[in-house]
C-alpha cells in the first residue's frame, strides 16, 4: 500500500494514465484534474516511487502481430511453492502472464499465446515438467481491458 493515501486527484491521474499513458501529457492530465502541471508531474513521480504505478507497457494485439491463439491454463501447484514458481513460468516461451489465485484447487492462471496448437502444447508440457497439474485449458476468443472506473472522478 502507498505511503501516502490515494486521493481523488491521484485516482484521476491513474484513470487518465490507464486510458492513454502514451498520448496524454501532464498538462492534459492537469487540465482534467483542475490542478497544476507541476502537481501532476510530482504526483506521478510519487505514485511511481510508492509502487502504485509499476510501469508502462504497450497493449499488444497478439492476433494482429501473428499470434492468434491465446490460451488460459489453469494449474494447480503446492501452496508453499506457487509464488516461487512464477518467475520460472514467466520464462517459458509463449507465456505472457501468470496470476496467483488464492481460492480453489486451481491456484495459478497462466496465459500463453502462439501461432498454432504446436506453440501452446510445449507450454503445457513445461508446466507439467515443473510439477504443476494443468487442470483446465481455455481458448480465448478476445481480451479487452478498460481503466478502473473507481479512479474516474466524473
Amino acid at each position: 500500500m502507498s505511503e501516502t493515501p490515494i486521493d481523488e486527484v491521484d485516482q484521476a491521474i491513474l484513470h487518465a494514465l490507464q486510458a492513454d499513458a502514451r498520448n496524454l501529457s501532464s498538462a492534459d492530465i492537469a487540465e482534467r484534474t483542475d490542478t497544476a502541471d507541476s502537481t501532476v508531474r510530482k504526483r506521478i513521480q510519487r505514485l511511481e516511487a510508492d509502487g502504485v504505478i509499476k510501469g508502462y507497457s504497450a497493449d499488444v494485439d497478439y492476433e494482429q502481430s501473428g499470434y492468434p491463439l491465446r490460451m488460459l491454463l489453469y494449474c494447480t501447484a503446492s501452496i508453499a511453492d506457487r509464488g516461487d514458481l512464477i518467475p520460472d513460468i514467466l520464462a517459458i516461451d509463449g507465456v505472457i502472464s501468470v496470476q496467483e489465485l488464492v481460492t480453489g484447487e486451481k491456484n495459478l492462471l497462466v496465459t500463453a499465446v502462439g501461432e498454432s496448437d504446436g506453440d501452446i502444447t510445449p507450454v503445457a508440457q513445461e508446466l507439467l515438467d515443473m510439477g504443476l497439474t494443468v487442470a483446465d485449458e481455455v481458448l480465448v476468443r478476445s481480451h479487452t481491458t478498460t481503466p478502473f472506473s473507481e479512479f474516474d472522478s466524473k
